[in-house]
């Protein structure tokens, strides 16, 4: 695979777009200029854990159902991060229904 701007392996720098969620996504989008695959795995990582942060906040004010789906928003971000981070680092664009394709057009 090749290397990125940043010197790391593309799949490398793929899955650490996911790491820390969003965060990790913001700071791979504005330190990646060229690579595309790693600036669409770091914006698919900002809107879809971006959006699940989002929802989950939002929930956690609703007593009980929300804590309940709270928890379910946690275990499938849970999933989502091991699978998206396995993915990139086999070099796959794998990409989500909808924040796979806004991350397409994105970069």
């Amino acid at each position: 695979m090749e290397k990125t701007s940043t010197g790391l392996a593309a799949n490398v720098a793929g899955l650490l777009c996911y790491v820390l969620g969003w965060i990790s996504g913001l700071v791979f989008i504005l330190i990646e200029k060229e690579n595309k695959f790693v600036r669409f795995h770091a914006m698919q990582s900002i809107v879809t854990f971006g959006a699940l942060t989002i929802v989950s906040i939002i929930i956690s004010f609703i007593p009980f159902i929300g804590w309940i789906l709270g928890w379910l928003i946690s275990i499938l971000g849970f999933i989502l991060w091991i699978v998206l981070m396995v993915k990139a680092y086999q070099g796959q664009r794998y990409k989500l229904p909808w924040a796979g394709d806004f991350a397409e057009k994105q970069v």
